[in-house]
């Protein structure tokens, strides 16, 4: 699935680690969506979206 993840933090100009700690994720988790290694459970997904302040549609993309 692709995602512009990446993309948003840079804009907030936060870490990999900082946004992990947002999500209460490790750094590794988000290294792996960002790269789309890894597409994030539904529920994680939801609270990606609320710390990126965006919705979820313009996060993810089928």
């Amino acid at each position: 699935m692709k995602n512009r993840v990446k993309e948003l933090r840079l804009e907030k100009g936060w870490s990999q680690g900082e946004l992990a700690t947002r999500l209460g994720v490790s750094r590794q988790t988000v290294n792996a969506i960002e790269n789309e290694r890894y597409d994030p459970s539904l529920p994680l997904a939801f609270v990606i979206a609320r710390v990126m302040e965006k919705a979820i549609e313009e996060i993810f993309e089928a």
